[in-house]
């Protein structure tokens, strides 16, 4: 049998790479017990090709959560299956698949109704299960040389062409949760066809919805940060910019772009480790983008789920994009 190597959180600011047990077609029995449940004939056994860190990890990491020593961290996960339970109908050993970060069986009533986020079945504890992270139903997470995956005619989604895949696996590797992450908080904050956006945040996440708004037709997309690089990013590919770092405050900056002070849909893609702005930027201020998102979108609704939350400003589609697109031509995003 292989072995099997992952990626251990230590302690506050310590992870370390340790030899830990080669999977088991087995569901967990306990946080602490990773393959001590009942069989899980459903499942595949992945050969990890591409992982991801994800922001989250780095809560852990940073000594923010109660997770404890010996964590396998990674719920972004690209994988070849190496071997598979009787009952997987749809994948074959060989197969190169994406793997979505929340856990699922596809089979209860809220998968049923569409709440994967929550499945009744893959956590011994509570609803919801993740890979590798804290309290989220004791699986071992993907940043690791293999990994089991239960219900994987639910879970997994096959690339049709492996050899295409592996000449695109950086790419595709962004499925797993980054992208999809991004495109989530678009939908959710409303955007659509002439849409002014502003995305707090150009990290992965935020210039992954950055992207999203541009592919759901927004006519003007803004992004804020405070770290150069990634605002020269997120210009590269068609966005407007604010500097956070800048002691004007953010509706301040939103009006010198589009002549007022307020946007159609916002998302934060920044999280609770937030920091203030302006003067207040080398300062932790988890509320600082939630409160500055909630005076550029007035009258706002609430639709966010926990990962990105999201605010739309009613009775406001599109028509503001149009006006902004009439104003400057030259800067109209086609394609």
């Amino acid at each position: 049998m292989a072995g099997n190597r992952g990626v251990a959180y230590v302690k506050p600011g310590v992870v370390e790479v340790q030899s830990i047990p080669y999977p088991k077609l087995r569901m967990p029995k306990s946080e602490t017990d990773p393959f001590g449940g009942k069989d899980a004939p459903h499942g595949v056994i992945l050969k990890i090709v591409t992982t991801n860190i994800c922001g989250s990890d780095q809560h852990m990491v940073r000594g923010r959560t109660t997770a404890p020593p010996g964590l396998i961290l990674g719920h972004e996960i690209t994988g070849e299956v190496v071997e598979k339970g009787n009952d997987v109908e749809m994948l074959n050993v060989g197969d190169i698949v994406t793997v979505p970060f929340n856990i699922a069986c596809g089979r209860c009533r809220n998968c049923r109704e569409g709440k994967t986020g929550i499945c009744l079945t893959v956590n011994p504890a509570r609803p919801g299960a993740a890979y590798g992270y804290v309290d989220m139903g004791g699986w071992v997470g993907g940043q690791a040389e293999y990994v089991l995956v239960p219900y994987a005619d639910f879970n997994l989604i096959k690339f049709p062409n492996k050899e295409k895949a592996m000449a695109k696996i950086k790419d595709l590797t962004l499925l797993s949760d980054i992208f999809p992450t991004g495109y989530h908080g678009a939908i959710q904050a409303g955007v659509t066809t002439g849409s002014i956006v502003y995305v707090a945040g150009a990290g992965p996440v935020g210039l992954a919805c950055a992207a999203s708004c541009h592919l759901l037709g927004a006519a003007v997309v803004i992004v804020g940060d405070m770290i150069p690089e990634r605002l020269t990013q997120a210009r590269s590919f068609g966005c407007e910019t604010v500097d956070l770092r800048k002691d004007a405050s953010l509706a301040d900056q939103i009006a010198q772009i589009t002549g007022e002070p307020l946007v159609d849909s916002a998302i934060d893609c920044v999280g609770f480790e937030a920091r203030g702005h302006g003067s207040a930027a080398s300062v932790e201020q988890p509320a600082t983008v939630l409160n500055s998102i909630m005076e550029i979108t007035p009258r706002r609704r609430f639709p966010g789920n926990s990962w990105i939350v999201c605010y739309r400003r009613p009775g406001r589609r599109g028509r503001s994009g149009q006006d902004w697109l009439l104003k400057h031509p030259h800067r109209a995003r086609l394609g």
